[in-house]
């Protein structure tokens, strides 16, 4: 399922805006608060979806029969650019536990590239509810492999991806080889160029969050 919260006017919508504008991303700090507070946003509407139970609590007062999550997520995200939007999840899902890939595009000179995935520190994922965020899904083939690489280390439960800007292409494809993923956007665009970029998306949310990096 594809949840695009820019289809219906909201603050997501607006912070997409602030995403996209080039003035506006000369400001590193609010660049990394939009992705964080629209991560934010996704977390409660996916909260929504999750299992709940009722637990007695002690108040001053007396006792109050309250609903609260029957189980803690596991908040994944690949490196470096899906860091704003994992802190945005774990400012919700304050406890849950954590797991962290290195998945980046390696380059040839025929303009062509591959996903090389050199690092990866994950909890115990068997039969967890899995959030995979990343700001940018354009091809897909990162986060598809991102997803095969923790598959390896136990069965997914439900699957829960979380983007700012999506492109249809990148979302069929993930579509196509995870079919039960959930994919929640904060705005979703139709062109992806030759190299895999996203049209009009909003650049390197990386480079846009933290700095240019070497090229090596």
């Amino acid at each position: 399922m594809v949840h695009n919260l820019s289809k219906e006017h909201s603050l997501i919508s607006n912070w997409a805006a602030e995403l996209r504008n080039i003035e506006i991303q000369q400001d590193r700090m609010r660049f990394r608060r939009n992705l964080e507070r629209i991560a934010e946003v996704i977390g409660y509407e996916i909260s929504k979806q999750m299992e709940w139970e009722s637990v007695e609590v002690t108040s001053p007062m007396g006792t109050a029969s309250c609903k609260v999550l029957k189980e803690q997520p596991v908040l994944a995200t690949i490196l470096r650019a899906g860091l704003a939007m994992h802190n945005g999840l774990l400012s919700y899902f304050d406890k849950a536990d954590n797991a962290f890939l290195s998945a980046y595009r390696k380059h040839h000179p025929d303009g062509s590239f591959e996903i090389s995935m050199e690092y990866m520190s994950c909890p115990e994922i068997d039969n967890r509810i899995l959030i995979l965020s990343d700001p940018m899904l354009a091809t897909g083939s990162s986060l598809v492999k991102s997803i095969q690489y923790l598959k390896n280390v136990g069965e997914i439960k439900e699957l829960h991806i979380v983007c700012a800007i999506a492109c249809t292409v990148g979302i069929d494809y993930v579509l196509r080889n995870e079919p039960r993923a959930n994919i929640w956007c904060g705005d979703i665009d139709e062109e992806l160029t030759a190299k895999g970029y996203i049209v009009p998306g909003l650049g390197d949310a990386g480079d846009l969050a933290y700095g240019s990096k070497m090229q090596s």
